[in-house]
């Protein structure tokens, strides 16, 4: 089965027939996102995206998810109607479980926004090293492929470690208590350790994992709406681009919302994110292919997944 696109041929007519109904009949756009979510993040805190939605008479709901796989989940029952960016492992656990996704965005490989961490004083001094130790990570997360990929690169699996899956917050608890040897995770959670625990990275993504995020919207929604994807696609565009070039102002807005994280270690976070909201095309799906193959052999998916079963959106002109 291959990908199959949703074509916004005829979009602008398209819009102005749903506009109508729209006006005498407000609608709401669900969104699920996370905190790591930074765009989707950003125009929450700022409101663009309701000023933008306004006028078609679509109001949005947030909700807030401790990371991607449950945010997903949600999204296949249906609980949201969008996902905010989620790491590229998550949609293969998903789909495992019969969802049927379409990617809407995507953005560029960020490699260096996830890490192995261990305690400055960590004897342990290679990737080698891990073998048999308890190492925290979270289950789906691009930490989690993260973590598959250095372990063969030393000629391991995850038999030779003893794995803990935790979300980040439990995860950050376990590796701050010495409960674990090593923790696995993503920005921002990797440059508040390493600023506030001193936290050594023992291995970040480069040559292992490149870590692009995701936008998902359920299918059935993306049918009936291209038109708001069209709008959510271009808003994050712009997001990023204002992300990159103002990167005070956003650690400004971000850093309350991350738990009170100081400027210099949003900064730092963000500066290691790409941000580069790019349409997702078939030749991204190879990618995903690879890291659901990894995921079965190492028995961690319950059956094979065929990456292309998705849909994919085409926004116009960007």
């Amino acid at each position: 089965m291959s990908w199959k696109p949703l074509r916004q041929l005829g979009l602008a007519v398209l819009a102005s027939a749903l506009l109508p109904s729209l006006a005498s009949a407000e609608q709401t756009l669900r969104i699920g996102y996370q905190k790591s979510s930074t765009l989707l993040t950003l125009l929450k805190a700022r409101g663009s995206l309701e000023q933008r939605l306004q006028a078609q008479g679509i109001r949005i709901s947030w909700h807030e998810f401790p990371s991607g796989l449950p945010l997903l989940e949600a999204l296949n029952l249906g609980n949201v109607d969008v996902s905010a960016d989620v790491a590229d492992t998550v949609p293969v656990f998903t789909q495992a479980a019969g969802a049927k996704l379409t990617y809407f965005a995507r953005e560029a490989p960020s490699p260096t926004a996830q890490a192995i961490l261990v305690p400055a004083d960590s004897p342990l001094k290679s990737l080698a090293d891990l073998k048999g130790k308890r190492v925290a990570v979270t289950k789906a997360a691009g930490s989690h492929y993260l973590l598959i990929q250095a372990l063969a690169k030393a000629g391991l699996t995850f038999k030779d470690i003893t794995p803990a899956y935790l979300i980040p917050a439990d995860g950050r608890a376990a590796f701050e208590n010495h409960k674990v040897d090593a923790w696995v995770t993503w920005d921002p959670y990797v440059a508040s350790a390493q600023r506030q625990q001193r936290a050594r990275i023992l291995a970040d993504g480069s040559e292992l994992a490149s870590y692009q995020r995701y936008y998902l919207a359920g299918s059935d929604y993306a049918q009936a709406h291209p038109d708001v994807l069209q709008q959510l696609y271009l808003a994050l565009r712009e997001a990023g681009a204002w992300t990159k070039a103002n990167p005070e102002a956003a650690a400004r807005i971000l850093g309350p919302l991350w738990g009170n994280l100081d400027s210099v270690t949003v900064q730092q976070a963000n500066a290691r994110r790409s941000y580069d909201v790019q349409p997702v095309k078939p030749q991204n799906l190879a990618e995903q292919q690879r890291i659901a193959d990894a995921f079965y052999r190492e028995g961690l998916l319950p059956k094979a997944v065929d990456a292309k079963d998705v849909n994919l959106f085409e926004p116009l002109a960007h």
